[in-house]
């Protein structure tokens, strides 16, 4: 799936557990060029950082099955990938600075993609 971007460019992980909005979300990104990773859930979004190493963006929904939420995935990436842009959705979940991860985006459902694209051309990260 994805552009032939090289991994580390322009890459981003999509992990949401509702297949449609997943797939919005993933189309939107190939359409620009990136290179799109997508996950269900925490452990295989864990699996795919693992095995592809340099994701520039990680994008999670909080709430989705398994035993880790989005919120504690975002800490997870912090941890072992410091310099990754977060972001961090939620439709019924609303989240304060102070539980989000260092340098982490929360972003209430419905959210404007053109408006994340926007954030991640200012960050640099890609």
């Amino acid at each position: 799936m994805g552009q032939s971007t090289p991994i580390g460019s322009k890459t981003v992980l999509v992990v949401e557990d509702e297949a449609l909005l997943r797939f919005e979300i993933v189309d939107f990104f190939e359409e620009r060029g990136w290179r799109v990773f997508e996950a269900g859930n925490a452990e295989e979004a864990i699996a795919s950082l693992d095995r592809h190493g340099e994701i520039r963006v990680v994008l999670t929904d909080v709430q989705m099955p398994g035993d880790m939420d989005g919120l504690k995935l975002a800490h997870y990436v912090r941890e072992r990938f410091p310099p990754t842009l977060l972001f961090v959705v939620s439709g019924h979940t609303p989240l304060t600075n102070e539980a989000l991860p260092a340098r982490a985006t929360f972003l209430p459902k419905p959210f404007d993609l053109h408006r994340v694209m926007r954030q991640i051309d200012r960050s640099g990260v890609a």
